[in-house]
């Protein structure tokens, strides 16, 4: 990020624009959205400069810009539509000490304007760093088709009200008050009765609020994915929103971390297999106390937390303590890591189930129907499976698998960085220690990607044949 956004406090203090014509103009349009006063220096100003003038909207300076003409403003734009008039302007008003912006000079520039939606005092700044105004222009034109006009007008009334909404507890419930009132009870009232009709509404809802009961906490077991942001389910997004608390595992992405509401309390309680962890009865403990105070808890797991997430434990912790919880189940790592290798899980004349395994615990890990898995066209999602490789290698080739069955390694799946590594179970363990795969990976045994699917009878041949002459 190398433009910090602010919002900065302009009432009644000084912004200067130089410059005459319609870039000067483009500036002013928003400026003058704003409670500052405006001074224009333009020796040759438009019609409509001189307009807006005669309106009271801006003092206009009938000359050139000047030494001292920026003294005491916060803003100056340099808007001549001439980079040497330009550079000449934004030298004068930094010995003045103001900020200055440069139109259409984003390197000489102390500070870039956004493109903005304007629901006043609602105010959304989008800013692309001058890399992709396009894109800018396009984000605010969404944004405001999302938000309604009408949305200003509740904001101010209930600014008004903040005071009254004081004497309720800071927190959960307050923010509760203000979103039954900006969601639901607010614009139902200013459809059905305008303005009036708010402030009643919001009299009303402050004391059905007051009188209410004290929710109790509770616990939402949360799928974050396999770590794309965009593939996180409305309902996952919805609890990190609400959360107060949020304990999460070290492969949730920071990307998804980022969506949690900026008050919440961010715990880690990552565990690594057979690395450091952070011990189960430890992770439920916190769980019980955090939502046994009355707060809102999010349990937040990488993929599905009903896929090898100590669910079942996390839920007997819970339901223990008497303490309610909701499961929302997210994307799999196995479906991710499928998807990118443009292949199913299941397919018909091939296999009709699919095996889901992890390499963590090695003493069940060992259990395992290898025999019935090393049939031809059998699929399994093996977790965690980067550490136990060559014990999978030798047991289902000590059960008859074919050593050139296609194996496929997916690290980060759905991320940018994500990375395919298609090998067979025979060289399974030397292409994973070639590749030094150092993030999280999924192996899908029986699958080749798609592209490297066309390859298989060629690679099967060269195995067997060196098979035979060993």
């Amino acid at each position: 990020m190398q433009h910090f956004p602010v919002f900065l406090a302009v009432a009644g203090r000084r912004i200067t624009v130089s410059g005459g014509g319609e870039t000067a103009l483009a500036k002013l349009r928003l400026l003058m959205k704003t409670e500052a006063h405006l001074t224009v220096f333009a020796a040759d100003p438009s019609s409509d400069l001189e307009r807006l003038a005669a309106d009271g909207r801006l003092r206009l300076v009938r000359r050139p810009f000047g030494p001292g003409d920026a003294l005491c403003a916060v803003l100056a734009y340099a808007a001549n539509d001439d980079a040497t008039e330009d550079a000449r302007v934004a030298a004068l008003a930094r010995v003045d000490g103001a900020l200055v912006n440069i139109v259409d000079n984003l390197a000489d520039s102390a500070f870039i304007t956004p493109a903005i939606v304007d629901r006043d005092p609602v105010i959304v700044a989008i800013g692309t760093e001058g890399a992709a105004p396009v894109l800018a222009r396009a984000i605010k034109t969404d944004l405001e088709e999302r938000l309604p006009v009408a949305l200003g007008l509740l904001t101010r009334i209930g600014k008004a009200f903040r005071h009254a909404a004081e004497s309720l507890p800071m927190g959960r419930k307050r923010r509760e008050f203000w979103g039954d009132y900006y969601f639901s009870e607010g614009p139902r009232a200013l459809e059905a009765a305008g303005a009036g009709g708010v402030e009643a509404a919001l009299e009303a809802l402050l004391d059905r609020h007051l009188t209410a009961a004290e929710r109790p906490g509770r616990v939402d077991l949360v799928g974050a994915g396999p770590g794309d942001p965009d593939l996180l389910t409305l309902k996952a997004r919805r609890a990190l929103d609400r959360a107060d608390v949020v304990i999460h595992d070290r492969l949730v992405t920071p990307e998804i971390l980022e969506l949690a509401r900026r008050e919440a309390v961010m715990i880690d309680a990552g565990k690594e297999g057979f690395g450091t962890s952070a011990a189960q009865d430890d992770i439920n403990a916190m769980m019980v106390d955090h939502a046994s105070r009355g707060l809102h808890v999010v349990r937040l797991k990488s993929g599905d937390p009903t896929v090898f997430g100590r669910l079942d434990e996390e839920i007997e912790a819970l339901e223990g303590a008497g303490i309610d919880w909701s499961i929302v189940p997210g994307i799999t790592a196995a479906s991710a890591s499928v998807a990118a290798l443009g292949q199913s899980l299941t397919k018909r004349g091939r296999n009709s189930a699919v095996r889901f395994l992890t390499g963590h615990d090695m003493k069940g890990f060992a259990d395992h129907d290898w025999r019935a898995l090393g049939r031809p066209g059998e699929v399994a999602a093996i977790y965690m499976g980067k550490r136990a490789a060559r014990f999978l290698q030798g047991r289902l080739m000590m059960h008859g698998a074919d050593p050139a069955t296609p194996v496929s390694v997916i690290e980060n799946a759905s991320r940018p960085d994500q990375r395919i590594l298609a090998t067979t179970l025979a060289q399974l363990e030397p292409a994973l220690t070639e590749a030094g795969l150092d993030g999280p990976a999924l192996l899908l045994f029986g699958l080749a990607p798609r592209v490297a699917r066309a390859r298989l009878p060629e690679i099967q041949d060269l195995i067997q044949t060196q098979e035979a002459t060993r």
